[in-house]
């Protein structure tokens, strides 16, 4: 697997990364032996790249990698993010740009990993109360005191990714990314991260599931799966999808690839056109779809295949918004 550097740190990862969310039962049911079992293969082939969060499973995410990676700590890149609060209150981004949840969640993460620092933490989300200077200022002085090696932001704007640079150096940008959903590339972040040296992590590479090999069904969803709360899956939105779905299905096959790998290809070669190192971060719960994913780093789309997937699925084509309008709010701030 080729590595890169990661932003202008001196970290190698790997071109492709393993997301670990959904081993925290937040897609259905997850079998914690077969997770850890893929978190193990992952590193066998040459995947060092794991991102996950404080806030997955409750710190359940954290303690399974922490087991996974026992005795292989020095083989591995994380990124854990810090999740935002959970009071009840419909507004999750209140009190997680703090920088005393900052720390907390920090610290908690390093004792869940069972780990002495974090490689890169991460702010979840911006909170439009909290300056995101005071924010960046407070994980700067978790990297002084030696908790972290690297900080970084998910879902801001490009704005708030300049004006967190400005306090310290940032490593990373973690967004939504894919065929589907192309914020980053209209709203400017992809550009950002070039002009500041950061590397961007493209996470929902496979449209939620919408990319994968079997697409659920929203009637088939249980209550506790997150995609039954996504627009995309509504019926009013996911025959739009489907169609999408299937011709881009057509361009896989005579690249003689899954849709799933070159769902992830695409995110690849996105970046290496904007002269960026894009780094996807597909799920997977089960060796058997870690292995399909890592296929994907073979598949080389040139500019030509680019331009066939934009005729294909141009931007936009998407049906829905990528969350609920509720949550819309806490993107882009």
């Amino acid at each position: 697997m080729q590595r890169h550097q990661f932003g202008n740190t001196d970290l190698l990862v790997s071109a492709i990364g393993l997301g670990c969310y959904g081993m925290s039962g937040v897609y259905g049911p997850a079998d914690d032996a077969e997770s850890i079992a893929t978190i193990r293969r992952a590193l066998d082939l040459g995947v060092n790249f794991l991102d996950t969060s404080a806030s997955y499973g409750q710190g359940h995410n954290h303690r399974l990698i922490g087991e996974a990676i026992a005795g292989r700590r020095h083989e591995v890149v994380i990124h854990s993010k810090s999740g935002s609060p959970r009071d009840g209150n419909p507004d999750g981004t209140r009190g997680g740009s703090d920088p005393r949840h900052l720390r907390r969640t920090c610290e908690e993460s390093i004792k869940n990993l069972r780990i002495e620092s974090l490689d890169i933490f991460c702010m979840s989300r911006v909170d439009p109360g909290v300056p995101v200077e005071e924010s960046v200022g407070g994980m700067a002085e978790l990297v002084k005191e030696g908790k972290t090696r690297f900080i970084a932001l998910s879902e801001c704007s490009a704005a708030s990714l300049r004006r967190g640079s400005a306090v310290h150096p940032l490593a990373s940008l973690q967004m939504e990314y894919s065929v589907f959903s192309r914020d980053a590339d209209e709203q400017g972040q992809i550009a950002a991260c070039k002009e500041l040296g950061l590397s961007m992590m493209a996470y929902g590479v496979l449209g939620q599931g919408m990319l994968s090999a079997a697409p659920p069904q929203r009637e088939n969803l249980s209550a506790n799966d997150a995609r039954a709360r996504l627009p995309r899956f509504e019926s009013a939105h996911i025959g739009r999808n489907l169609q999408l779905r299937a011709a881009l299905e057509e361009v896989a096959r005579r690249k003689n690839a899954t849709l799933s790998q070159l769902a992830i290809a695409w995110t690849m070669a996105r970046g290496a056109r904007a002269g960026t190192f894009i780094v996807p971060i597909p799920g997977a719960k089960s060796r058997r779809h870690l292995e399909e994913n890592v296929g994907a780093a073979d598949i080389a789309l040139t500019a030509d295949g680019l331009a066939e997937i934009d005729r294909v699925a141009p931007p936009g084509a998407a049906s829905g918004t990528r969350y609920p309008l509720g949550a819309m709010h806490r993107v882009n701030v």
